[in-house]
């Protein structure tokens, strides 16, 4: 028998079934709000530092105030993710401005942001396309331009995550002036055929990855050729390999581009080392 889920809202642990946020919550009336998203990998969490210092950071973009510092947030993670057992999968943490009468602009007085989480338990390790390669398509970039913040306002990645879906592909990757700006929930990594590894470098024109900072990082101390600059679409299809990274899919290697195959159309040794050393350091913690 499942266990009961439990999702946290407002400083309470409670039943799925029980859990409600009233109409007039910012979040969903404007997608007023900012979102985090952490891995948990053998039951612990993944770069969870880092997502709970970017959460911060969003929140202060928009002017939220943050209801928890970081270890109030993990004390609360780690409960959660106990609570309803899960050993591989995701927690969510999402923060809105509160509850008020419509307005667009900001209430007035100290009106108490909506904060809640919850857990998805999914797999993450044995995911088969990290064996045979996803395949992405290219769609044009309909985003703001504060893409640096994480906020819920998710509708353009919406339509072109549907687009990959009816495409039956995994991602899509989203361009603009000719160049890929990053995937509809991950950051966009090519091997170039001088073996060096390529990824846009940061700025408000995309979100700066947890796992992309990594993967770098990782990727540096391996002693890998790196490059963070634009990448056009049409270097991407020449690409010996390529790859994504998130907290749901860790490193993905891409083995077509819209109708064009990548390399030699499985998954690359670069990419493959990555996925590896990703993997390794995340179990370490």
């Amino acid at each position: 028998m499942t266990a009961p889920r439990t999702v946290y809202l407002n400083g309470e642990f409670l039943p799925f079934e029980q859990a409600r946020v009233p109409i007039m919550d910012r979040g969903f009336l404007f997608a007023d709000g900012i979102y985090e998203v952490s891995a948990i990998l053998d039951g612990k969490l993944v770069d969870n530092a880092a997502h709970l210092a970017r959460l911060d950071r969003s929140l202060g973009e928009i002017g939220i105030r943050n209801p928890h510092d970081a270890a109030g947030w993990e004390r609360l993670q780690t409960e959660l993710v106990a609570r309803n057992g899960v050993t591989e999968g995701l927690v969510y943490m999402q923060v809105t401005r509160g509850v008020a009468e419509r307005d667009f602009a900001f209430p007035k007085g100290d009106v108490a942001p909506t904060v809640m989480m919850f857990t998805q338990a999914k797999t993450v390790l044995a995911n088969p396309l990290a064996e045979t390669g996803a395949r992405v398509i290219t769609v044009e970039d309909l985003r703001w331009k504060r893409r640096d913040i994480k906020s819920v306002a998710l509708l353009a990645q919406v339509l072109a995550k549907q687009q990959a879906a009816e495409a039956g592909v995994a991602e899509a990757w989203m361009v603009e002036d000719g160049a890929v700006t990053e995937g509809s929930s991950s950051t966009a990594f090519i091997v170039s055929r001088e073996r060096v590894l390529v990824t846009r470098p940061l700025s408000t024109a995309l979100l700066p990855g947890i796992t992309r900072a990594s993967v770098l990082r990782l990727a540096q101390e391996a002693d890998l050729r790196i490059e963070e600059r634009l990448i056009p679409v049409a270097e991407a299809y020449e690409a010996a390999e390529a790859f994504y990274t998130s907290a749901s899919a860790f490193v993905m290697p891409v083995v077509q581009i819209d109708d064009r195959t990548i390399g030699e159309g499985r998954p690359g040794p670069i990419t493959r080392r990555m996925r590896e050393l990703y993997i390794a350091a995340a179990r370490q913690g």
